[in-house]
C-alpha cells in the first residue's frame, strides 16, 4: 500500500478540523495547541466526540470523521490537560510502589544469598525455565540479559564506587537500584511461591498469582504514563488477575456495582484502585488517593453535545463510598 495523505501545515490542520465540524473560537490559541501538543496526540482526545454509525442490532459499523454538534477544539485540549495531570499523579504513586517492591525483593533474596539474583536455583524452577517458544531463551536467561544491560548502562556513582572497590558483580541490594519496574516485576514472577506469597501478604493480598499480575499491570501503567500516552479512557491491554470474592473489601464493593470482572479489568480505574490499595499499605496516612479523587471529580465540562464521563474510565457509581 502507498501512503497518500499529504503533510499538512498547522493552519491546514486547523482548517481540516473545522471542515469536520470542530468549533474553533480562537484561531491563534487553536494553532498554538496544535503546535505544542500535535495533531495526532490531540486526536486521541477528540476521538470520543466523533459520530458513530451502528447497524440495526447495535453493532458499530464505523466511526465517522465528523464530530457531534457543539464540539469545540478546546474540549479535546481540556481533556488532554486533565489526562496529563492524571498521569503525573499516577506516577507519584508508582514511584513509591516501585521503590518499595524493589527493596522487598532485594532484601528477601539477599537473605538467601548475596548474589541470589544471578543463581537460578534460588528461584522457582518452572517459572524461571519458561520460554516463549522453541529456540527462545528461558525467562531467566532473557531477564539476565536485561538485568546486565541495565546494570552496565547505569551511571550512578554508587555503582561506579562499588565496582572500583569490590569488582564487577553487584550484590542484589546494589544491583536492584539499577533495575526498572519491568525488571523487578519479571524477577518477582520467577521467585518461589513461598517468597511471592510472603511479599504479597505484606501488602494485604492473599493471592500471590494476583499480586504477581498486579506488578506486571503496574509496569504497563508506568510505561503508559512515562511515555505520555493517553490514560483516562484507555482499553487496558495488560490486565491484572483479581483475587476471589471476599479477599479484598474494596474490590467486593467494586464488584457490587454490577460491573463484571472483565469489565473492571478492561478499564484503567481498577489499576488506579490497586495503586490506592498499595500506597495505603505503604503508608496508612497517605493522602494520595484523596488528591486523585479530587482530580477525578474535576473532569472538565464539555461544550459538545456528547458528554464524556468518569464511567469511560471504568469508574463505578458507588466508588466514593469506599474510596
Amino acid at each position: 500500500m502507498t501512503y497518500s495523505r499529504p503533510w499538512l501545515s498547522f493552519p491546514d490542520q486547523l482548517a481540516k478540523l473545522k471542515s469536520r465540524g470542530v468549533i474553533v473560537t480562537d484561531d491563534a490559541a487553536a494553532l498554538k495547541s496544535l503546535e505544542q501538543f500535535g495533531y495526532y496526540r490531540l486526536s486521541a482526545y477528540w476521538y470520543p466526540f466523533r459520530v458513530r454509525e451502528f447497524d440495526a442490532r447495535g453493532k458499530l459499523l464505523r466511526v465517522k470523521d465528523e464530530v457531534h454538534p457543539n464540539t469545540h477544539l478546546v474540549d479535546a485540549v481540556h481533556l488532554y490537560l486533565f489526562d496529563k495531570q492524571l498521569r503525573l499523579q499516577v506516577l507519584d504513586a508508582l514511584e513509591r510502589i516501585e521503590i518499595a517492591i524493589r527493596v522487598d525483593v532485594a532484601h528477601l533474596l539477599g537473605r538467601l544469598d548475596t548474589f541470589a539474583h544471578t543463581q537460578q536455583n534460588q528461584l522457582h524452577k518452572t517459572f524461571a525455565n519458561k520460554s516463549k517458544g522453541p529456540g527462545k531463551p528461558t525467562a531467566f536467561d532473557a531477564w539476565t540479559q536485561k538485568r546486565l544491560n541495565l546494570e552496565n548502562r547505569s551511571q550512578e556513582d554508587f555503582v561506579k564506587h562499588y565496582r572500583e572497590k569490590h569488582g564487577p558483580d553487584l550484590p542484589v541490594w546494589v544491583a536492584a537500584e539499577t533495575w526498572d519496574f519491568g525488571a523487578v516485576s519479571q524477577l518477582f514472577a520467577m521467585m518461589k511461591v513461598k517468597h511471592q506469597t510472603q511479599i504479597a501478604t505484606q501488602y494485604g493480598v492473599p493471592d500471590w498469582e494476583a499480586f504477581q499480575s498486579w506488578l506486571r499491570s503496574l509496569n504497563y501503567l508506568r510505561n503508559i504514563c512515562a511515555h505520555h500516552s493517553r490514560l483516562w479512557n484507555r482499553n487496558m491491554v495488560d490486565q491484572p488477575i483479581l483475587p476471589a470474592v471476599g479477599a479484598l473489601e474494596w474490590l467486593d464493593k467494586m464488584r457490587a456495582s454490577g460491573l463484571t470482572d472483565d469489565e473492571l479489568k478492561a478499564r484503567p480505574f481498577l489499576i488506579l484502585a490497586i495503586c490506592r490499595h498499595l500506597v495505603l499499605k505503604l503508608h496508612s496516612g497517605s493522602q494520595w488517593h484523596k488528591r486523585l479523587e479530587t482530580h477525578l471529580l474535576a473532569l472538565p465540562e464539555m461544550n459538545s453535545d456528547y458528554k464524556v464521563s468518569l464511567q469511560a474510565m471504568g469508574v463505578p457509581e458507588n466508588w466514593q463510598d469506599w474510596w
